[in-house]
């Protein structure tokens, strides 16, 4: 008998996956939107990983090209230093996208846990993560990433800022998805389920889990766009330790060090990080438009 709930439950999941994959296309093809935010979203992957071998970084300062404009040799101009702008944008793409994508994983896993298994399993035990899960979300969320972010002294791996951002970044789901459970469990499909005697586990995954995933999949989006500008906003301010790769270091150094808001020379050094973030901030938002209609069938025209 469990040979045969594995293979139900193999073949059920391949279905949804497909289903899915094919509504994923059709809204693609049918929402110009939604197609651009998905390209762009493609196109930053693409440079985070092959950009770096396309495309070679040369630290070696060169005075002599200092503050140059946009040309063919330098699409984006060069730094403070002679060093090329473009090869910048790209090798900090690598920390930039690694950290958000972390941090939404991350986030959201702790949220799911923490939340679903609350709302579900109830009695004292949802009373106890509820207490801290208010306490989390009292506590504003920046100042205590700040102050997290500022007592480590050393340079910090993709994983440990992704940590450190999600720490203060999973409660709200969390709230969230607990609302959902406690709602959903009552329902009759689920009281048929424990009748059958069902494990927990197999509830939560097989029968609950497919209601979330509206709710985990939009929040998984916006946890990447929160994490790339609270990534971005502790590198500008000078609180994580000094990665001149980094887009947030960039804009820090630009407008410090080089006082590009009254050096028309620091311009480009400057808009070039920021255009890279808020190009890759409407490529998620126009991928939002997406996943709306994949998870609300009342959303699509076809």
């Amino acid at each position: 008998m469990r040979n045969e709930e594995k293979v139900v439950f193999e073949y059920t999941l391949r279905s949804r996956i497909k289903c899915n994959l094919r509504i994923f296309w059709k809204t693609l093809r049918k929402s110009p939107s939604a197609l651009v935010g998905f390209l762009i979203i493609v196109a930053y992957i693409f440079m985070a990983t092959l950009g770096p071998i396309i495309i070679k970084y040369d630290p070696t300062p060169k005075l002599s090209k200092r503050f140059l404009p946009p040309s063919f040799e330098h699409p984006l101009g060069t730094d403070y230093a002679g060093r090329d702008t473009l090869a910048q944008i790209v090798y900090g793409s690598r920390d930039v996208l690694s950290v958000a994508f972390l941090t939404a994983v991350i986030s959201v896993t702790i949220a799911f846990l923490i939340g679903v298994t609350s709302g579900y399993i109830g009695g004292k035990l949802d009373a106890a993560v509820s207490m801290v899960i208010d306490v989390f979300l009292t506590i504003p969320g920046i100042p205590l990433l700040i102050i997290i972010a500022a007592t480590i002294r050393r340079a910090l791996s993709p994983i440990e800022v992704a940590f450190v951002i999600s720490f203060v970044s999973w409660a709200g789901l969390a709230r969230a998805l607990r609302s959902q459970v406690l709602s959903i469990k009552r329902t009759e499909y689920i009281e048929a389920a424990r009748c059958l005697g069902l494990s927990t586990p197999k509830i939560i995954f097989n029968e609950i889990l497919p209601n979330l995933m509206p709710y985990i999949a939009m929040n998984t989006v916006l946890s990447i766009i929160h994490s790339i500008y609270a990534q971005v906003g502790l590198y500008f301010l000078g609180i994580l330790p000094f990665t001149t790769l980094n887009w947030g270091m960039m804009i820090n150094i630009a407008m410090f060090n080089q006082a590009a808001l009254v050096n028309p020379k620091g311009w480009y050094y400057l808009l070039a990080p920021i255009g890279a973030i808020l190009l890759l901030q409407l490529g998620f938002i126009l991928f939002l438009h997406a996943l709306e209609e994949i998870f609300n069938p009342r959303l699509r025209e076809y």
